[in-house]
């Protein structure tokens, strides 16, 4: 039986979407190795709607065996995980793009704890989320486990990390500005507190039922709350809250230098980023797609014009 933080996210992993996003992600999955659990769907395009924009998949998989790619792909998505490739599709008359990235069930399971280091599953997967495609009833029971696990660690997160008495939207702002410092991101400061806004109530609901989930007590006195937590575990906290942030970056500076031999069709990607930013056009040719690092002098003069334009 579900408890009420699932009964809550049941119907927001379930609320349709765009036809064609749940259309992509039913040929992503058609495409793995195996029938992967699931396909969810989140980021900045189901918060606002961008024709031009990116969209992100997560491909949760049973185990490794759903790993596409060939030895170096599959074994750098077990040592460090997750792998992520860029990809196309046409639905009707539109063109969709998306980031996708792969992980097998038990390697999101030890990624959504309180005990985990890397902040990286759990701090984007407490953010609204839709599952898009499911193998079976089964495996969509696993992904509700798994969503609701980020929401409680995220939830307790920030009562740990927030002052004694806050209101909910100030706990989840405390949160979000710790985890967007403790990752290799360019946003500007600040970046956490738009994930917030017309999601107010959601939030503040969700703060809540995982503080319940979690077992940790609280009292409310107005709009503020006040969770019961032990000054000594506010310092064991504080103290393992400053290995996840030493940690964090040498992390994801890892998974970029990573991602120059496991993201497929990386420079597709680059490229179309490089275009919708500059309107620079790089025009790679199919060999160039396949290999840019063994391209990747080319590539670089080619991109030259760019240094040579004047700022706007």
């Amino acid at each position: 039986m579900p408890d009420a933080l699932e009964q809550r996210l049941i119907g927001e992993l379930t609320t349709p979407v765009d036809p064609g996003v749940v259309a992509f992600a039913d040929a992503l999955a058609r495409a793995c190795p195996v029938l992967p659990l699931g396909v969810v769907f989140y980021g900045s395009l189901l918060r606002k709607a961008d024709p031009d924009g990116i969209l992100d998949f997560y491909i949760i998989t049973e185990n490794a065996a759903g790993f596409a790619g060939g030895l170096v792909a599959r074994t750098g998505n077990l040592v460090l995980p997750p792998n992520v490739r860029y990809s196309e599709f046409r639905h009707g008359s539109r063109g969709l793009r998306a980031k996708i990235a792969v992980l097998s069930r038990a390697q999101f399971e030890a990624r959504t704890g309180l005990g985990a280091l890397d902040t990286t599953i759990w701090a984007r997967f407490c953010q609204p989320v839709r599952l898009v495609w499911v193998r079976d009833p089964q495996s969509a029971d696993a992904i509700l486990s798994l969503i609701a696990g980020c929401v409680t660690t995220a939830a307790c997160w920030a009562a740990l990390l927030g002052d004694v008495s806050m209101t909910a939207l100030e706990f989840w702002q405390t949160l979000f500005a710790h985890t967007y410092a403790s990752e290799l991101r360019v946003e500007k400061k600040g970046r956490g507190n738009s994930i917030l806004e017309g999601q107010e109530a959601r939030y503040a609901a969700l703060l809540t039922l995982g503080w319940a989930r979690g077992h940790l007590q609280f009292s409310a006195h107005g709009d503020r709350l006040e969770p019961v937590l032990h000054e000594e575990l506010r310092r064991k906290a504080a103290r393992r809250w400053a290995l996840i942030q030493t940690s964090g970056r040498p992390r994801n500076v890892a998974r970029l230098l990573k991602a120059a031999f496991t993201f497929e069709n990386g420079a597709s990607y680059l490229a179309w980023k490089i275009q919708r930013h500059t309107g620079f056009d790089m025009q790679l040719s199919p060999f160039e797609s396949r290999h840019p690092l063994v391209m990747l002098p080319r590539l670089l003069w080619r991109a030259r014009g760019l240094l040579a334009r004047p700022k706007a």
